[in-house]
């Protein structure tokens, strides 16, 4: 196993163990020598939203949008990001792509979440 993926699998590790700064510091060197792969943007996305760095988090999950705008997970992770800075209508944009991709539940539900709150928002009582 090269030292490129053991530290993928590090960070990756670490971030299911809800470690994301632990998880940040063992990506590191990936973020520098392959920061154009989807796969790494996408872990880093997942720690930054982690330990709330929540611009980080939108800045990794569109990088992986733009690498690869298929990717249904991307689309939903970025809305959780937008939603956490209360963002509640770009969020329900990158929910409905993400819902429209692939249409899960957990994706149903955020996207109802985000109305829901976009409705508060709305009414004048």
């Amino acid at each position: 196993m090269t030292d490129m993926l053991r530290a993928f699998r590090t960070a990756e590790f670490l971030v299911e163990q809800r470690r994301p700064l632990d998880a940040l510091a063992a990506l590191a060197p990936l973020l520098e020598a392959e920061s154009d792969k989807p796969s790494v943007q996408l872990l880093a996305g997942r720690a930054y939203l982690g330990s709330a760095q929540l611009r980080r988090a939108e800045e990794a999950f569109r990088r992986v949008i733009e690498l690869d705008p298929t990717d249904h997970y991307a689309h939903f992770a970025l809305g959780r990001a937008l939603q956490r800075q209360s963002r509640y209508v770009e969020a329900r944009g990158a929910y409905r792509l993400a819902t429209a991709m692939n249409s899960t539940p957990e994706y149903h539900e955020a996207l109802s979440e985000v109305n829901a709150r976009i409705a508060l928002n709305e009414d004048p009582s």
